[in-house]
């Protein structure tokens, strides 16, 4: 079995949409730049109100990586 080391960051998503959307836009955009994420931890979620209605969904996440070895 391999010893594994995380990295974790924070990241903040958002959406007009949904809060799944939020999500996925958020890991999707960490993807393009970090390789080796592996898992997501939401750790807030809040929303914007315009005129009675939301406006849109934020959602604050960890995540971790897996760091390279050398």
């Amino acid at each position: 079995m391999n010893d594994h080391v995380y990295k974790v960051i924070e990241l903040v998503g958002s959406s007009a949409t949904s809060i799944e959307d939020a999500i996925e836009t958020a890991i999707a955009r960490a993807s393009a730049t970090l390789d080796e994420i592996r898992w997501f931890e939401v750790k807030e979620t809040r929303g914007h109100v315009e005129n009675g209605k939301i406006g849109h969904y934020q959602v604050t996440l960890a995540v971790g990586f897996t760091l390279r070895d050398g």
